[in-house]
């Protein structure tokens, strides 16, 4: 890899108000950079000072620098200057681009004003950015012009630019809960199992959790809990590919049952296994007894 000798690494996202810079920061956070929006130029010397002082902890930075600094931004420039001197340090500027008709379009869909024409045509506004924007242009490293860009494929190009992994990386959060306690707002996917053979009404299982063996197998070892499992798998098996292929990083897969404690925790623990086997995989179990 091109910055292997490099102990810190810092990517400049700049460009063309509404040309995709927020898709872009967005995409280098799942790609594991800290990311900062509108950081002033001139606050990047003391970043950097700091990125040094965490101990390789924030090693890879994404930062958004646009008009929106205001007088702040013409110091980009000798920011610049400033990054090329230090050895340790690899820096790349990503410009983001776009053509005017494109860029007015995309004004006029969100109802937003151009920062440089608050109260005029968004046209207006644009034409005196490019022209403030030519030299930063021309020191890019990276020139994208999204006109004809969807957000998926800005993430994707952004991916195979600055990924470090050949393979793009994706999360499954698979999770137990109680439709008592109501759903989590933050699934992608649930699943209601409360169908399933109960152990609540089992004496000896009852104040137990799926995390006991008895428990698992209690629910598991139904004709049921099968056909479920299968169905589920085929299931999984279609749609995850193609998650990823629409550049969505993590998935969040929920059971649920009526309490949390034992079908939907049962469920969870085989499928964060099943899981674990391609993919990044964490199991939480939000409402189960501690």
């Amino acid at each position: 890899m091109e910055d292997k000798d490099y102990n810190h690494e810092i990517v400049i996202i700049t460009g063309m108000s509404g040309a995709g810079k927020t898709v872009a920061v967005q995409s280098f956070e799942d790609l594991g950079y800290y990311c900062i929006d509108n950081l002033p130029p001139e606050l990047l010397t003391t970043f950097l000072a700091l990125m040094k002082h965490s101990k390789k902890r924030i090693s890879k930075v994404a930062a958004v620098m646009d008009m929106r600094g205001g007088e702040f931004f013409n110091s980009l420039i000798d920011a610049l200057d400033m990054l090329e001197k230090e050895k340790d340090v690899y820096t790349r500027v990503l410009f983001l681009d776009a053509d005017d008709e494109t860029l007015v379009r995309r004004y006029k869909e969100t109802r937003r004003h151009h920062p440089l024409a608050p109260g005029g045509l968004p046209l207006e506004g644009i034409k005196k950015e490019r022209e403030m924007l030519s030299e930063l242009k021309g020191r890019a490293n990276y020139i994208y012009n999204t006109s004809k860009m969807k957000p998926r494929e800005l993430r994707e190009r952004i991916g195979e630019e600055f990924s470090v992994s050949s393979s793009p990386k994706f999360s499954i959060n698979v999770m137990s809960f109680g439709f008592k306690n109501g759903i989590p707002i933050d699934a992608d996917l649930v699943f209601d199992v409360r169908f399933l053979k109960n152990p609540y009404y089992v004496e000896e299982l009852r104040n137990k959790t799926g995390l006991n063996q008895e428990v698992y197998d209690y629910v598991y070892n139904t004709k049921e809990t099968q056909e479920l499992i299968q169905k589920l798998e085929d299931l999984f098996t279609f749609m995850i590919p193609h998650y990823i292929k629409e550049g969505k990083p993590q998935l969040v897969i929920a059971f649920g049952c009526t309490g949390g404690q034992h079908r939907s925790v049962t469920l969870t623990e085989y499928f964060g296994k099943y899981f674990s086997k391609d993919y990044q995989t964490e199991i939480t179990h939000r409402d189960i007894r501690s």
